[in-house]
């Protein structure tokens, strides 16, 4: 596998519009204030622990509805480049007409962290 990773990347090396890679072995160490206490799986996305408490929620005005087949998904803050960093709130199409959006959240850990959820479609 080892010499398809160094073919592939002699191969690229000609290509102006690709940008640098490199492999790695393992991830890189955690930010201060964020502990990665999972590694994200093939189904399963990283779970991230905050020491600081998010922010209070921000007020948004929710635009026009652009059709029946929309749902709003309210704005949210996440953990980005070792700080909170607002998601505004959109307008999208369910993957199917019974769905259900599963906001993301916050929650308070028994040890004064904060762990974060994704939001999904159920």
């Amino acid at each position: 596998m080892q010499a398809t990773i160094i073919a592939g990347a002699a191969l690229l090396a000609g290509c102006e519009s690709t940008p640098e890679s490199h492999v790695v072995s393992a991830p890189p160490p955690s930010a201060p204030g964020t502990v990665v206490v999972a590694q994200p799986q093939p189904t399963q996305p990283s779970q991230v622990v905050v020491v600081q408490a998010p922010p209070a929620v921000q007020q948004e005005a929710v635009t026009a509805r652009p059709s029946s087949d929309h749902v709003w998904i309210a704005g949210y803050w996440t953990w980005r480049d070792n700080r909170y960093e607002w998601i505004a709130g959109r307008w999208e199409v369910p993957p199917h007409s019974s769905a259900t959006w599963i906001a993301p959240r916050w929650e308070r850990l028994s040890d004064g962290t904060y762990r974060f959820y994704e939001g999904y479609w159920n």
